[in-house]
């Protein structure tokens, strides 16, 4: 695998994270964040903030998750090492919202790491067999 290998795959990823995400941002758990957080939501995305992340975001998943699986030839490891990140990292950012940020709610903490989790595991996945297929 070289340098190439690694740009083609995160440029093949980018696309799975954002239709999974903006799947359940914009249509299912849309209004769920409303109910939930919407005394603090913006009217409007802060889109170079938004894309700022993803983009690094992905790049955690593919070195985290999808890089070892790929060498080890293994999808668990991908969906497992995926969780994980998902896991951890959306902990992370819930936790400290409700340790800082008044009236953060239980459930937003609960839902949110569930997601992370689960996005994650779906993308590093979808990541590992687009690896799989760019590996021939």
């Amino acid at each position: 695998m070289n340098s190439m290998f690694y740009i083609k795959l995160y440029l093949l990823t980018v696309p799975v994270f954002f239709l999974i995400d903006i799947l359940w941002l914009g249509w299912l758990g849309r209004g769920f964040y409303k109910k939930q957080i919407g005394f603090i939501l913006s009217d409007q995305v802060n889109w170079p903030a938004a894309i700022a992340f993803y983009l690094i975001y992905i790049a955690g998943i593919l070195i985290f998750a999808v890089v070892p699986a790929l060498e080890k030839g293994l999808v668990a490891k991908a969906v497992l090492w995926g969780a994980l990140f998902g896991f951890f990292t959306y902990a992370t950012y819930d936790l400290t919202n409700m340790a800082t940020i008044r009236g953060w709610p239980i459930a937003m903490v609960a839902v949110d790491i569930l997601w992370g989790t689960l996005l994650c595991a779906l993308v590093a996945t979808g990541s590992f067999y687009a690896g799989r297929w760019l590996m021939g």
